[in-house]
């Protein structure tokens, strides 16, 4: 297939059925049982970071084999955001949703039983796969929407999604603590099963009749990405900023170990609570782009990410502050900085989502799995280069990793055409 080929299936070959057309609007309760379902499924995604020290173990891995448990889950949603997503501009949603949902329950359950790390690997795998239905929901969210309050929308149902990211790592260290890591996926497993019965009982349907196959739906997608600035423009600073947010996270647990912090498993995990308020801003980027502030706030969100890790790495010293107050005033200076850090990426993930889901709407799932797959591959690298930067140079080494990725997407910013 061509060029051509890929654009006419991009362009011409989906046409969507508008799902308010036949039920109404969206209502409030349809919007917060969106954000809870994302909310929900996406712990999975992050959950396994903080088992790791208990998977490995318990299956006889090796401690150079345990990091693949985080990476099997992501690997396996990666996969599912080029090739299952894309479907969503094929076949009607409410019922690929609901299989998705289905093996990812399943997928949880067997995670529990598994009895090697082999096994458990290859069933995370799985398990991530199904979970990018996320980015089947999220479109069938904003279709739903009323004209002009499509960000709305997406901002409400990405609040749930941003906080179950960062609910995820606390969540699975406290059940993990009381029952075992295999209790977190029994519990993932019934969560999702529940949720395959209440979206199975409100979603409506939303049937795209296409005339492509697979294989041209798949080829399209290199297409959409030539054809469209927007998309390459938000997913290349969505991905700069999902990597400033992997290098602090990821790094965090470390330096919030060491002194003056001294916090243990438990205090690290309820440390990971005061990222969750910076997604109550997510509505209000929302928002604001739907009145025309795209840009600005955009360019806002990336100079708070900025800021959040300059916070980082002063906080991150400690001892001289810690002279002063203590170990507790490094520790707040700390929290704030995740708070704007979080605050900076959540807006601009809503921004970039409302902006790239306003392009093609007959190729809007394939649109919103380009995004969210390119900016996962800049967390991988974050994630990646976090370890490197803590070995080489400690946390103010991390912190200012971070920093160049936000300087970088502020520089597009800058040079790139208005929204």
């Amino acid at each position: 297939m061509n060029g051509t080929d890929n654009a006419r299936v991009a362009a011409a070959d989906f046409v969507e059925q508008p799902s308010h057309a036949a039920g109404g609007a969206i209502t409030r309760s349809q919007t917060l049982l969106f954000a809870a379902s994302v909310g929900i499924i996406v712990t999975n995604l992050f959950a396994p970071q903080t088992l790791v020290g208990l998977i490995g173990p318990s299956l006889g891995a090796a401690a150079s084999e345990s990091g693949l448990v985080s990476m099997a889950t992501l690997l396996g949603y990666a996969a599912g955001l080029f090739f299952l997503v894309p479907l969503s501009d094929l076949v009607e949603n409410r019922a690929l949703v609901l299989r998705m949902l289905c093996a990812a329950a399943l997928a949880a359950a067997v995670a529990s039983f598994a009895p090697s790390a082999a096994s458990l690997l290859a069933v995370l795998f799985v398990l991530g796969a199904a979970c990018s239905c996320i980015q089947v929901l999220v479109p069938v969210a904003a279709s739903m929407a009323p004209p002009g309050q499509e960000g709305r929308v997406i901002g409400d149902v990405m609040s749930g999604l941003m906080i179950g990211i960062l609910l995820s790592r606390p969540i699975a260290s406290i059940v993990a603590d009381a029952f075992g890591w295999r209790a977190f996926y029994g519990i993932s497993a019934a969560a999702l099963a529940l949720l395959a019965v209440l979206l199975g009982l409100t979603l409506p349907r939303r049937r795209p009749p296409a005339h492509a196959s697979y294989a041209a739906l798949i080829a399209s997608l290199i297409g959409l990405l030539g054809q469209e600035p927007m998309l390459r423009r938000r997913a290349f600073t969505a991905s700069l900023v999902m990597a400033a947010f992997s290098v602090f996270w990821t790094a965090v647990a470390l330096r919030l170990s060491a002194s003056p912090f001294d916090l243990g498993q438990k205090g690290i995990a309820l440390f990971a609570l005061v990222g969750a308020g910076g997604a109550a801003v997510t509505p209000i980027f929302g928002r604001a782009g739907d009145r025309g502030f795209t840009r600005p706030a955009t360019i806002l969100c990336h100079i708070l990410l900025i800021a959040a890790l300059g916070v980082a790495a002063w906080a991150g010293v400690g001892a001289g502050a810690a002279k002063a107050g203590g170990a507790w005033l490094p520790l707040i200076l700390m929290g704030v900085s995740a708070v704007l850090l979080d605050i900076g990426v959540t807006g601009d993930q809503t921004l970039g989502r409302r902006a790239v889901n306003l392009l093609q709407p007959k190729a809007r799932g394939r649109i919103n799995g380009l995004f969210v797959g390119i900016f996962f591959i800049g967390g991988a690298i974050g994630s990646l280069l976090a370890g490197i930067a803590w070995a080489w140079g400690g946390w103010n080494a991390v912190c200012a990793t971070g920093a160049v990725f936000g300087v970088a997407a502020l520089v597009v910013d800058l040079v790139g055409s208005s929204e």
